[in-house]
């Protein structure tokens, strides 16, 4: 990397831009100069794109012929250590630099000068009469909160006109303000309102705080149970970095957490954070980037892409829930954003806290390595005691071909409601049915441009597929054999199991809690405070019932199909099975009353489930890491996931044979090459997909090789070719 320059005008100036091209451009530097850095605009043939200084130029294109840059944008530069980092994750996942640039400026508007501008926000009044259109707006301002909206943001997002939401502001309705367009967030205070910590909570405190405050970089696992207080520890970590005037991020899995823990933020340090997800406006998004960029932002909460925020002074990043697969991107950049957080954290001394009551293999594996620390959280906070587990075996279990709930968990449920405590049932399928088939021919309905099955969503009355998002109406006729009346559901889904239990309970209250059936992340946080304070007899939840909440009146767990992740051929079964489960029935028992955990098995003696039933979690970790270390597979061995996509099977399968054939140079470093074969979902969005798979060694140069490897080969025009390293997913 380049060391800090400055360029005066007319020097030549290598620019980055987020174009697909592999490779720096010259340009002049503009009137007034520009140094290493910069964000700039630059010509590209008839159009103007964004860039950022990276470097003196090449010199080697003729200079009279060379352009300059547009202009400077009124924006921090990209720091040393954000360039390094780009070009670290750009060679370990083997991504071309200009895509790394695009994650680094998802900001909009960072090219506009920085001005007044109007904003809106919900006022005192209410409108002297209701439409629909107005209905609309009010309905954005109460999702998303205090949020500013721009006109022309506010317009869209409730679909109506501007002339609507000026009517409403004469109201009184809407709220006019001037504001300018970034304003700085509000000041945290480390010393604000900390909480009592247990004698336990305490001592991981401030061993999380010492590593802050030596200001260099360092990873800690911080391994707690379900219920331990592993936020408040280590929000004591984040107070450590703020005492230290550094930049702390928080990384979430899933936005529907990020309400409830603004909350506990708020709590701690006297104001609201920065967020950064697909949740807020835009104009939140680009406030956030520039505050980030100049410092005015202490602590952000955010999903995956937060890392690539521009932090002038980052001290600190946690990954809480850090086993979660929503941290690795699978489309685009594939990148996981647990280990990149390592790299970031290299990269400007910073420490990592990845903090979890299930962490993945790879980080239990590093922290026996020594190569990261770890503290161990063993009790829950409190008087909350852990559930007790068991299992149901359902082989002994007389139920008719359409139901799934067991008659002993069917009695479990009706001692909690008497006692007026609630029970959870976990079912880890979206939907109502996983598939459909006709009883008359027996056709499958399946997506048209994907082969994969189309998931009947009853409460919208619509098939869809969970691979491409198509979805089209239930039909009344098979469409193979047009015969009406015959098409039947198979299998259960969270909708269909909720239709059992109110059958089952007809009195209790039942929410359902599944991503797909909430229109807002304000809505499922709406419905999740709900259930918080008992306005529910009965959740029937999917994967996220799982991720963190705390529900105080709950006392029973039921998992309906324990056995569904142990299927299929993915070496992490085991491991996410035990993740899930262990995560599902961490949600009993979190208060006062002590909870039980029950899981509906067909194999209650698969060693799996016997490891989630005795609680025996390092043990089962030593077990898993034994076997994945003789198979030397990941995290005791290197893999690359390569996939072929193309409208034209033929021409996929030929690259691959191709790719399969001329192996040499992966040869040369001890790797294995498995494949072609089709992708277990071989065609998705109309695209046949073709796999292989490249396994090394610990310790060998995998993506150099890689690179020489693909490099060999002439890709045809309409095929794609992807290379996952670290592969999540072996779909």
């Amino acid at each position: 990397m380049a060391e800090q320059m400055f360029f005066n005008q007319g020097d030549l100036v290598g620019v980055l831009t987020t174009q697909p091209l592999d490779r720096l451009l010259d340009y002049k530097a503009p009137e007034g100069g520009c140094e290493t850095g910069a964000f700039v605009e630059v010509p590209l043939g008839p159009r103007k794109v964004l860039g950022v200084v990276w470097g003196p130029g090449q010199g080697d294109y003729d200079r009279a012929k060379i352009r300059s840059v547009i202009r400077v944008l009124d924006v921090e530069p990209m720091r040393d250590e954000m360039r390094q980092f780009l070009g670290r994750v750009a060679d370990y996942t083997l991504t071309p630099m200009s895509a790394m640039l695009r994650l680094a400026t998802r900001a909009p508007g960072l090219g506009g000068a920085v001005s007044m501008r109007k904003i809106y926000r919900r006022g005192k009044g209410e409108p002297d009469r209701q439409t629909d259109a107005r209905r609309k707006v009010l309905e954005v301002l109460e999702q998303y909160g205090g949020l500013a909206f721009t006109l022309k943001e506010l317009a869209d997002y409730a679909g109506v006109t501007s002339s609507v939401i000026k009517g409403l502001v004469k109201q009184g309705v809407v709220r006019e303000e001037d504001a300018p367009r970034d304003l700085p967030y509000p000041y945290l205070d480390p010393k604000y309102a900390g909480k009592e910590l247990t004698e336990d909570q305490a001592e991981g405190a401030e061993k999380l705080r010492a590593s802050v405050a030596s200001g260099k970089y360092g990873t800690t696992l911080l391994k707690g149970v379900t219920g331990s207080g592993k936020t408040e520890v280590y929000l004591e970590a984040v107070a450590e970095c703020l005492a230290q005037g550094r930049q702390a991020l928080v990384l979430l899995p899933e936005i529907a957490l990020t309400a409830e823990f603004l909350t506990r933020l708020e709590a701690r340090f006297g104001a609201q954070p920065a967020e950064w997800h697909s949740g807020v406006t835009m104009t939140e998004r680009r406030r956030c980037f520039r505050m980030v960029g100049q410092g005015a932002a202490q602590v952000v909460v955010g999903a995956r892409s937060a890392l690539f925020l521009p932090f002038q002074n980052l001290g600190l990043i946690v990954v809480d829930e850090e086993h979660d697969t929503s941290y690795k991107q699978d489309d685009g950049v594939l990148y996981s954003a647990r280990d990149m957080s390592v790299m970031r954290a290299l990269c400007c001394s910073a420490q990592v806290i990845l903090a979890s009551a299930t962490p993945s293999l790879e980080s239990w594996a590093n922290a026996e390595a020594g190569k990261y620390a770890r503290v161990d959280l063993v009790s829950r906070y409190g008087a909350a005691q852990m559930p007790d587990m068991g299992a149901i075996d359902m082989r002994e279990e007389k139920l008719p071909s359409n139901r799934w709930v067991s008659q002993r968990l069917q009695r479990e449920v009706n001692k909690r409601i008497e006692a007026g405590e609630q029970s959870l049932f976990f079912i880890n399928r979206r939907g109502y049915a996983p598939m459909t088939i006709c009883r008359a021919c027996g056709h499958q309905i399946a997506c048209d441009h994907c082969d994969a099955r189309m998931v009947e969503h009853r409460f919208q009355k619509r098939l869809m597929c969970h691979q491409c998002g198509e979805s089209k109406p239930v039909p009344d006729a098979c469409p193979s054999c047009e015969v009406e009346g015959k098409l039947a559901p198979v299998g259960p889904g969270v909708e269909r199991l909720a239709e059992e239990i109110k059958e089952l309970f007809p009195d209790a209250r039942v929410a359902v809690l599944s991503s797909d059936l909430f229109g807002s992340a304000r809505a499922l946080k709406e419905q999740i405070e709900a259930i918080a304070r008992g306005e529910a007899d009965i959740i029937i939840g999917t994967q996220l019932v799982a991720k963190g909440h705390n529900f105080p009146h709950l006392t029973l767990v039921g998992v309906i199909d324990a056995d569904l992740g142990l299927q299929g051929s993915d070496l992490r079964a085991a491991e996410r099975t035990f993740q899930l489960m262990r995560q599902v029935a961490g949600r009993a028992g979190r208060a006062a009353k002590k909870g039980t955990a029950l899981l509906q098995s067909y194999q209650p003696e698969h060693p799996v489930i016997r490891a989630i039933l005795s609680g025996d979690e390092e043990g089962f970790w030593q077990t898993e890491a034994a076997e994945r270390k003789a198979a030397g597979v990941p995290p005791y061995g290197r893999m690359a996931g390569i996939v072929i996509s193309s409208p034209d099977m033929q021409a996929a399968f030929d690259l691959g044979a191709n790719m399969a054939r001329q192996d040499r140079v992966l040869r040369d470093i001890g790797a294995q090459v498995f494949g072609p074969a089709p992708a277990p979902i071989a065609r998705v969005r109309g695209r046949h997909r073709v796999r292989l798979l490249v396994k090394a060694d610990k310790a060998a140069p995998l993506q150099a090789a890689l690179a020489r490897w693909s490099a060999q080969f002439r890709i045809g025009h309409n095929v794609r070719l992807s290379i996952d390293i670290d592969p999540q997913s072996f779909l």
